[in-house]
């Protein structure tokens, strides 16, 4: 079982930036693919960004390309996803999100993701 806590949303102008966190517990966060989600209310939830166990494969949505950036400090067992520029478009609930099994091969954007968080509110006001 592992468990997934995210914090740092909040409500920011548009043009700010926030810094989200992943704490997760339970298991060898280094050999895990994290990812990145958001649902808007009304809409599906989509992948955002994603990072591989390795740290050198990272995947963003087209939407977040140049505006967002992962990344994973495995002593701390955290992900982070650094967001800048923010636009009214980005307001979503956050999730961060795990596989099932280690050493996934497979793209971030591809993998089979299991374990959620219970998410944290981003508000971008215009």
């Amino acid at each position: 079982q592992v468990q997934l806590v995210e914090s740092g949303g909040g409500l920011v102008k548009a043009g700010g930036s926030l810094r989200l966190s992943c704490a997760a517990s339970g298991r060898t966060f280094s050999t895990y693919t994290m990812g990145w989600f958001r649902q808007a209310p009304g809409k599906e939830r989509e992948f955002v960004s994603g990072i591989s166990w390795t740290g050198d494969s990272i995947y963003y949505a087209d939407s977040v390309k140049g505006r967002f950036t992962i990344s994973r400090a495995n002593a701390k067992n955290t992900v982070y996803l650094q967001m800048l520029s923010l636009k009214p478009e980005d307001t979503a609930v956050y999730y961060c999100a795990a596989p099932l099994e280690p050493y996934s091969a497979g793209r971030p954007s591809e993998v089979r993701y299991d374990y959620w968080g219970q998410g944290t509110q981003v508000t971008v006001s215009s």
